[in-house]
């Protein structure tokens, strides 16, 4: 099915005036990114209306053969790839210095990161003090098996029924894989004209480099190249290095978003707390920052000049995971930049005035 071109300018618009209907796909459990995420937008009711999230599969599995071949080719000096930002070399040299293997590393699988996203969701619900009760589901237990492949689950009929319902078009802001999305357009093609994906992973698609570093890409590659194959309409939110200029410090962790209120103690506790710390072996943790990548999905929604964007053809995402062009494929809707102290502004201000 293929839109014509002025719907899809139409659905490539800016978004302008009263809420959006939102629904937001997360891995909430996955680090502690998305939390933040679904904070904001649940605070934002002026700009958008949350009438469902879906919890998204993740896992970190697909590290361990590469980090334990990588950890053998260094203590054997052989020559190994690189396909993770900052490298395996780095990641390895720190669990060898706190004195633990590749080996001791236990990674979720799809199913259980389903599950603890899906619990994550309902703490955030908690914690600001709303009602979660017909809002929340579980979405899809393993990845695609095949380019047709749909993966069922309450997430995908969510998804199809409020794409057929209301009056105005349904915004899904994907934060992390794409296979409860995929699984919907193959059941439901017809939601194509329906829906606006605002997706955020991978490099720009201007970018040279293997995509393979992206958890949100690379999780799932068959939904992934749905995404930008199937013309949907399609906020393109690049992660590297877009969205990974969100960067947070615990100074202003403790000024901005520590006391202020349940959720902002949380979201405070999550930032101390961090899991993937521990996974990546991260030291002189209280001195680093952290990227808060998937608020750039709400940021672009509140306010798009917080997120500037251009028109451009839809890339090809080849068999090894780089982008290919062609310059009759359908438009999409691409980020390059953020404007990361505005972003932080309104948040901060929204926690606040949410604890008075």
């Amino acid at each position: 099915m293929k839109l014509s071109p002025e719907l899809m300018n139409e659905r490539l618009a800016l978004p302008q005036g009263g809420p959006v209907r939102l629904l937001i796909d997360t891995d909430t459990a996955n680090e502690i990114d998305d939390q933040y995420a679904l904070a904001w937008a649940l605070l934002s009711p002026e700009k958008m209306t949350v009438e469902a999230i879906t919890a998204e599969p993740f896992s970190f599995a697909h590290h361990q053969p590469e980090l334990l071949k990588a950890e053998r080719a260094i203590e054997d000096g052989s020559e190994h790839k690189e396909h993770l930002v900052g490298g395996f070399q780095g990641w390895i040299d720190r669990l060898h210095a706190q004195g633990r293997r590749a080996a001791d590393l236990t990674f979720v699988g799809p199913a259980e990161g389903m599950e603890l996203s899906y619990r994550e969701i309902l703490t955030i619900y908690d914690k600001l003090g709303l009602p979660s009760e017909g809002k929340v589901f579980r979405g899809a237990t393993r990845y695609m098996r095949d380019a047709d492949d749909i993966v069922e689950s309450d997430a995908v009929d969510t998804i199809i029924d409020l794409a057929k319902s209301g009056d105005a078009p349904l915004y899904i802001a994907a934060m992390g894989c794409v296979t409860n999305i995929a699984g919907a357009l193959l059941k439901a093609p017809e939601i194509i004209e329906r829906i606006v994906v605002i997706w955020t992973s991978a490099y720009p698609s201007s970018a040279p480099h293997c995509n393979r570093p992206s958890l949100n890409l690379v999780q799932d590659i068959h939904a992934s190249r749905l995404i930008f194959d199937s013309g949907v309409p399609h906020i393109y939110l690049p992660g590297y290095h877009v969205g990974a200029q969100l960067k947070i410090s615990r100074s202003e962790m403790e000024a901005h978003v520590k006391g202020k209120g349940a959720i902002g103690d949380y979201l405070h506790h999550l930032y101390t707390h961090n899991p993937l710390h521990n996974m990546f072996a991260i030291t002189d943790r209280e001195r680093r920052t952290w990227v808060i990548w998937d608020i750039i999905n709400i940021a672009w929604l509140i306010n798009p000049d917080w997120v500037p964007t251009h028109l451009t053809t839809s890339p090809i995402l080849d068999d090894d995971l780089y982008w290919r062009h062609d310059a009759t494929r359908h438009q999409m809707r691409e980020a390059h930049d953020v404007q990361r102290d505005e972003i932080f502004l309104d948040f901060y201000d929204k926690l606040e005035d949410a604890a008075k």
